[in-house]
């Protein structure tokens, strides 16, 4: 779509609008010592870039400033990933070095870490479940096939969930299964739930239940239904205020309403997937955030997806340093936890 030389400049223009937040020229382009090509080449170039939706030109300002579909271009294709530098690979040395107590704390520190490394805004998300282990369940039928399924947590939660019974197995049997499961998995913290489940608890259902591998996908749903239950943690909250983009503090004000609300927060990370994920401006759901970009990354536990990462900052970020942090970030959570809760 763009030749090499265009990419060139739309690629120094990007990084040089991001150190600088100034609208950037064809003369400083021309003095970068890897670019080698004359002001006026690179002018005819910029005029282009911009008739393409790749460039803006603030008021009447000489220089240009990438636009959303510049920076997705940038991110796409001309983006400088590899290693960190070495402030940072220190920092979470040091960090994942200590000895942690509680996955509160980890997630709390995380969204410090990041916070301080970036200076932007970091979301940091984890689930409710590893702090939460089954007391108790019970199945009461409603008909043939429907039941409500009671779910009692070690923390007093009371949860009732409709489910379809499977067919062809008597009401006596799915009892019968239950009370196993109560009598095996009282205070097994939630995220082991599966595992054991589908082995300590399913070698023993052979003996009982014909069909028991539906039984099996029944309970499993009834108690990790609630497992996407998230706590966020924010880490610089005010860092938007140091950004020369959110003078207007009815934006920030926007932002930060948002930044107070949990519920809206969780929708932004709805559906995350491993790897990392950017939106840029429009691209984010959510208006208060439209001038905003948004770069997050899962972490997980026995390849199971259980929480996410979230670096919230300007269109004018410096997406190299954040994707290659939350990348490695991510990893060594991912890492650290599975040992932690083995």
């Amino acid at each position: 779509m763009l030749t090499e030389r265009q990419r060139q400049i739309l690629s120094a223009i990007v990084d040089d609008y991001i150190r600088s937040a100034e609208p950037v020229g064809s003369r400083s382009i021309s003095k970068r010592g890897n670019v080698g090509f004359s002001p006026a080449t690179i002018r005819n170039e910029m005029s282009d870039l911009e008739e393409m939706g790749f460039l803006e030109q603030p008021h009447t300002s000489a220089g240009r400033i990438p636009s959303h579909k510049g920076y997705r271009y940038y991110v796409d294709h001309l983006v400088n990933l590899g290693g960190l530098g070495q402030h940072e690979v220190d920092v979470l040395k040091l960090f994942f070095a200590e000895k942690m107590q509680e996955m509160e704390q980890v997630i709390q520190q995380v969204a410090m870490i990041l916070s301080n490394l970036t200076n932007y805004t970091s979301i940091v998300m984890g689930p409710e479940m590893f702090n939460t282990t089954l007391r108790h369940m019970q199945i009461v039928p409603l008909n043939e096939r429907t039941a409500v399924a009671i779910v009692v947590t070690n923390t007093g939660q009371v949860e009732n969930r409709t489910v379809t019974l499977p067919e062809g197995i008597p009401m006596s049997e799915i009892e019968k299964v239950v009370n196993i499961l109560n009598a095996r998995m009282n205070n097994v913290p939630l995220h082991h739930f599966k595992a054991k489940l589908y082995t300590e608890i399913g070698e023993e259902m052979k003996n009982y239940v014909s069909g028991y591998e539906e039984l099996l996908t029944m309970l499993n749903s009834v108690v990790l239904q609630g497992e996407d239950d998230h706590r966020i943690f924010l880490g610089g909250t005010t860092n938007m205020l140091t950004q020369p983009e959110f003078q207007d503090m009815e934006k920030v004000k926007s932002i930060l309403d948002l930044l107070a609300e949990t519920p809206t927060l969780a929708k932004l990370f709805s559906g995350a997937s491993s790897g990392i994920h950017v939106r840029i401006g429009s691209e984010n759901t959510v208006a208060a955030i439209s001038d905003c970009s948004l770069i997050t990354a899962s972490y997980s536990i026995e390849g199971q997806h259980v929480g996410t990462i979230g670096i919230l900052g300007p269109t004018r970020m410096d997406y190299a340093k954040v994707i290659n942090l939350l990348d490695h970030l991510s990893r060594d959570m991912t890492l650290v936890l599975e040992r932690w809760y083995k």
